[in-house]
């Protein structure tokens, strides 16, 4: 500790920094000692230890590299298998509208039947109610001429003078020399 503030003590007073010219006080030979005793000793177990923290980081980097492999692949299976999924997304679509379409033929061609059924039923019938009223109309026809003709005929022949009138009209005509 005390070192530690010669050091900021020898700043404090000069300008810049300056080493103790006392190496054996400063410590540093000591801790360079240290340094290599340590080593030293401690040479054929650390290395040990190295070589098997790169042994294992070496096995955890293959390892990773295979499972990003294996990701890989099964990214390309897993894209194979939506590009089929989409052919058959859009088969499907394809074959829903062409369904569609058929039905909505066959619901036109359902609806066009039907109309020209109920047409041609309408047309019979409004023909038969035509006929049906053609012949009510031509009884009331011959019925008013009837009638008429019949009041015209009794007015005839209930007046004798345009009666004989009309007779001797009638011989006149046929006596006359062609």
């Amino acid at each position: 500790m005390e070192n530690f503030n010669q050091i900021f003590s020898l700043i404090a007073e000069e300008d810049g920094f300056t080493l103790d010219p006392m190496i054996l006080e400063s410590g540093v030979i000591n801790i360079i000692g240290l340094i290599v005793i340590i080593l030293s000793v401690a040479k054929d177990g650390l290395g040990e230890m190295l070589r098997e923290r790169n042994e294992t980081i070496s096995q955890n980097v293959k390892d990773a590299e295979n499972r990003l492999n294996e990701a890989e692949k099964r990214l390309n299976d897993a894209q194979k298998q939506l590009n089929q999924a989409n052919v058959v997304i859009s088969k499907i679509k394809s074959d829903t509208l062409k369904t569609k379409k058929l039905m909505l033929e066959a619901d036109a061609n359902e609806a066009k039947n039907d109309l020209k059924f109920r047409f041609e039923r309408g047309m019979l019938v409004f023909k038969s109610k035509e006929r049906q009223i053609f012949y009510e109309i031509k009884e009331q026809i011959t019925s008013l001429v009837m009638t008429r003709t019949v009041s015209r005929v009794k007015e005839t022949f209930t007046q004798e003078k345009p009666t004989a009138k009309l007779i001797n009209n009638t011989i006149r005509t046929l006596e006359l020399p062609s």
